[in-house]
């Protein structure tokens, strides 16, 4: 089970009172920037407006000034009393704080509002006795193996046709029932499965290739890379030059299936990150951690003040990138290796992370995308976080300058 904050982060933090009589001194104060604006009804338990924009001075005048005679747009100017709003620095944030106030405000359909759609991803389904590689947009704890999230199912498909051509694990939906007599299908005539269904295989060879399938995805392919890279190098002392050239070839088919995949997917309870982005307030970047593929509450880094303070920026870091606790460490067999199933299985999947995922993947996937984005992997890359900082603090330099402003950055971290 994973503790994680789930109230709202990004509240709404301005709010003025409107009055159709002093609507100039009304819009007056309200910022011409880009946010998020909710616009609270007069009559008791009717449902607030909510909008994002790009202009919330311009998005209130819309709705609230008198309408244009003829005209059919919607206008609030009769029924609104009261609006809150919040800034925002960029494109992430504000759907970030859409997503929030849609999900407080409309429980029974902020999906629809938001089109949020689950993000796709590939599973393994450990619970049945011959496991198979599938994609999905189904997220749950059952067990399985998680892995993604990809940009779309034809980017799931086509990673997972590839990588699983790496492989001999079953890719048919039919129930296994071990019959010999059972004609087989395509991939058991190529030998691309080790066709369990007519007892091709035992239980334990099959769970041996299912093994070697998880530890592949869990490594991005690293593990399999590996392997083929050191028995090459065993095959060529051994001066077997046939089966070094024929794992020369198996390299190279390695490479060529996981050079296509992004840096985003793995798997879901190693998806550890953090989204760099600008500020609403200059030289100031607010930090996203992603701890399991949650979103957790975000820090707003001011580096104007953060000069005087007596602590670095890292130390302030690895106390806000701090995970929360998690109660999800395998259980292991008792004098044997870990079961991949209780090393590789989801057994806790909160409400909020499908969402999550939906919404990391629309950012990470959008093209151009603002900000950045670093992964965790033993421990946080603090100093690259700087940098990035650095660079998000100097949008549209040229590189001598955000080498310098990295420079500049470079102050707030610790001597080594």
């Amino acid at each position: 089970m994973i503790s994680v904050y789930a109230g709202i982060m990004l509240e709404l933090d301005c709010s003025q009172e409107f009055d159709p009589r002093q609507q100039e001194l009304f819009f007056a104060a309200v910022p011409e920037r880009p946010g998020i604006l909710l616009i609270e009804m007069s009559a008791p338990g009717a449902y607030p407006h909510l909008v994002r924009t790009a202009d919330v001075r311009r998005a209130a005048e819309r709705l609230l000034r008198p309408p244009e005679p003829g005209s059919k747009r919607l206008n609030l100017r009769e029924v609104a009393v009261r609006v809150r709003y919040r800034l925002t620095g960029s494109k992430f944030e504000q759907t970030l704080a859409l997503y929030q106030h849609a999900r407080a405000n409309f429980p029974d359909r902020y999906r629809d509002l938001l089109r949020l759609r689950p993000a796709a991803l590939l599973k393994v389904n450990l619970q049945n006795d011959y496991p198979r590689c599938y994609v999905t947009r189904r997220l749950g704890a059952d067990g399985g193996f998680y892995f993604g999230p990809f940009a779309s199912r034809r980017a799931a498909d086509a990673f997972s046709e590839s990588f699983l051509d790496l492989f001999k694990i079953r890719r048919c939906q039919i129930k296994i029932r071990r019959d010999p007599s059972f004609a087989g299908c395509i991939y058991s005539e190529m030998k691309m499965c080790l066709a369990p269904c007519f007892a091709g295989c035992t239980r334990q060879e099959y769970d041996a290739e299912v093994g070697r399938v998880l530890e592949g995805l869990n490594t991005a392919g690293d593990a399999l890379r590996t392997t083929v890279e050191r028995e090459r190098e065993a095959a060529s002392e051994a001066l077997d030059f046939e089966r070094a050239a024929a794992l020369h070839k198996r390299l190279e088919k390695i490479s060529a299936a996981l050079r296509g995949l992004p840096e985003l997917p793995r798997r879901i309870q190693d998806l550890d990150a953090v989204i760099l982005e600008r500020g609403v307030q200059e030289k100031t970047i607010a930090v996203f951690p992603i701890h399991a593929g949650i979103l957790g509450e975000p820090s707003f880094l001011d580096f104007a003040e953060l000069s005087s303070q007596p602590r670095s920026v890292e130390a302030i870091l690895r106390e806000k990138l701090k995970p929360p606790m998690r109660e999800d460490t395998p259980a292991t067999n008792q004098g044997a290796e870990p079961d991949w199933r209780a090393r590789y299985g989801l057994r806790a999947a909160p409400k909020e992370l499908a969402e999550h995922l939906s919404l990391v993947t629309r950012w990470f996937y959008s093209k151009p995308r603002e900000g950045e984005i670093l992964f965790r992997e033993d421990d946080w890359p603090y100093r690259r976080i700087l940098r990035a900082c650095g660079r998000l603090l100097a949008p549209g330099a040229p590189a001598s300058a955000e080498a310098q402003q990295g420079e500049r950055v470079k102050k707030f971290l610790p001597e080594s």
